[in-house]
């Protein structure tokens, strides 16, 4: 699905990740590498391989969109154990099957608890924001500012989802893109994430994630 922000191309994946489509520029927010092995290491029992499962589908993107860069922004890594040896590993190993890739990280909260990347990935890290035609890509959603000013925000961090269905225990939470006025926020990458319902005005933009599918849904009455 493709739609205009700000002037801007931007290709919404059912992956959950935004193709920005004049630079081809891969923007991916909350991947969160590491998080379940950080539980265990905590004493919680979690399931193993969302590391996995998490770049297996970043490769998909980058062969489906033929990006030549990805754009993180913010908490790549969940926490300072999660710069362990499996986790290092796998990303090194993906690393090198993407060795042209360009790769750049908009610290968010978590970085800063779990450092930069490991040397070996190749990744420049920055602080928010950064700069893209009409974006301006951080972390955090800003609600203040003027868009047609300041730039139109792209961010992350709330892993914004929406209700959808009837009633009760027919309704379902489902990952989604939520494009209000000043700001959008991408819904998280990381295969082991919470999700977060935000709250939509009458022009807001959201569309949800249904497995391998993007609807949007219609947008509310003022």
């Amino acid at each position: 699905m493709e739609l205009s922000v700000a002037g801007e191309r931007l290709r919404l994946l059912a992956q959950r990740a935004a193709l920005h489509v004049d630079s081809a520029s891969l923007l991916v927010a909350d991947c969160h590498l590491g998080k379940a092995d950080t539980f265990r290491r905590r004493g919680v029992p979690v399931p193993a391989g969302t590391t996995a499962e998490t770049l297996a589908r970043l490769a998909a993107c980058v062969a489906a969109t033929g990006a030549r860069r990805i754009i993180f922004l913010g908490d790549l890594l969940h926490a300072r154990e999660a710069q362990a040896e499996g986790t290092v590993a796998a990303f090194n190993r993906w690393r090198m099957a993407h060795a042209g890739l360009e790769l750049l990280l908009v610290r968010g909260n978590h970085d800063l608890h779990a450092g930069d990347p490991p040397a070996a990935w190749d990744v420049a890290a920055c602080e928010a924001p950064l700069t893209l035609g009409g974006l301006r890509l951080c972390h955090e959603p800003e609600t203040g500012g003027n868009p047609e000013r300041d730039g139109y925000v792209i961010a992350g961090h709330v892993h914004p989802c929406a209700w959808v269905g009837g009633r009760g225990h027919d309704r379902l939470r489902l990952p989604c893109f939520h494009f209000g006025d000043r700001s959008g926020v991408l819904p998280a990458f990381g295969a082991f994430t919470g999700m977060h319902a935000l709250p939509r005005g009458p022009a807001d933009r959201v569309v949800v994630v249904a497995e391998d599918a993007l609807v949007e849904l219609p947008r509310r009455a003022a």
